[in-house]
């Protein structure tokens, strides 16, 4: 058994395909938990989980949907066609209540930081900053008051990536005080170094690893993977996104989560086996299923 922790089935890309890419999963003995990036696509995690066994949801804002409409290309029917998705103004209500509607749900997120597409010339970038940070806050307090983990999702301004994680660790470092030794969440899609890293276990998160581990220029990354504890390692695959090798550039789908599982037993010098019982296990631990 495998434990894919971050996937996006609920996005439109999967629509057409949806019961398929599940059975895909479910057959490959791949249990998945499928993330929200915004309330609508919690929504709809939620709708999936409650329709499959082997099947969790997430529900959270990612940052980019609270600073910019996202527009995304996706294939329909084999026409690209260009989706608009509104940006997002927070509700702490709504998604308290959304949180409450089902069993399935088993975390809070993706949240956190995105600073990557702020611009100069598009964005007052101090304000849009502290906007992401005061809704991670909203979060991290939603987290604690329903007693649910945290998928914390991270990424820097160009060449500033590591600037973003220590922001973080300052985040959770001064809101989390009150959480006590249980484990509190994972960093999706890690992309620190090795001592942030090592930090952010400290505070009693995961590390996520996707197919980015696979890449042969993902060299830091690899390291990491190899020196944290494998008691501390999630695997996933942000699908559609971020496809491993031999799949890289193509729609990722949680069936995929393995060549992440079989690269960290490479990195490790361990069993395939032993390294999809314990992140099954870290899975299940972490997420309390």
């Amino acid at each position: 058994m495998l434990f894919d922790t971050h996937a996006h089935i609920n996005f439109k890309v999967f629509d057409n395909d949806l019961e398929n890419v599940v059975k895909r999963s479910l057959e490959s003995g791949i249990y998945f938990i499928n993330v929200g990036s915004n309330f609508e696509t919690s929504q709809k995690a939620i709708e999936i989980a409650e329709k499959f066994d082997g099947v969790w949801a997430v529900i959270g804002c990612h940052p980019e949907h609270l600073v910019d409409d996202i527009k995304e290309k996706i294939f329909v029917n084999g026409e690209e066609k260009l989706l608009t998705v509104k940006k997002e103004i927070f509700d702490y209500k709504k998604y308290f209540d959304l949180a409450k509607s089902s069993k399935k749900i088993v975390g809070i997120g993706e949240t956190g930081l995105d600073f990557y597409y702020l611009k100069p010339e598009k964005h007052d970038i101090e304000k849009a900053k502290q906007l992401e940070i005061e809704v991670f806050k909203q979060f991290i307090k939603l987290a604690k008051e329903l007693n649910l983990p945290l998928v914390l999702h991270c990424r820097g301004e160009e060449g500033k990536n590591y600037e973003a994680y220590d922001l973080m660790l300052e985040i959770l470092s001064s809101e989390l005080g009150a959480l006590g030794p249980e484990p509190k969440g994972v960093i999706h899609c890690f992309g620190g170094n090795l001592e942030q890293a090592k930090k952010f276990i400290d505070l009693g998160f995961y590390i996520g690893f996707t197919g980015i581990v696979t890449f042969k220029n993902a060299k830091e990354l690899q390291q990491v993977a190899k020196e944290i504890p494998l008691d501390k390692i999630l695997i996933e695959t942000d699908s559609p996104y971020l496809a491993p090798v031999p799949f890289r550039g193509k729609v990722n789908e949680p069936q995929y989560v393995r060549y992440v599982a079989e690269k960290i037993a490479e990195l490790k010098g361990l069993k395939f086996e032993e390294v999809a019982e314990q992140t099954f296990n870290n899975a299940k631990n972490l997420f309390n299923i």
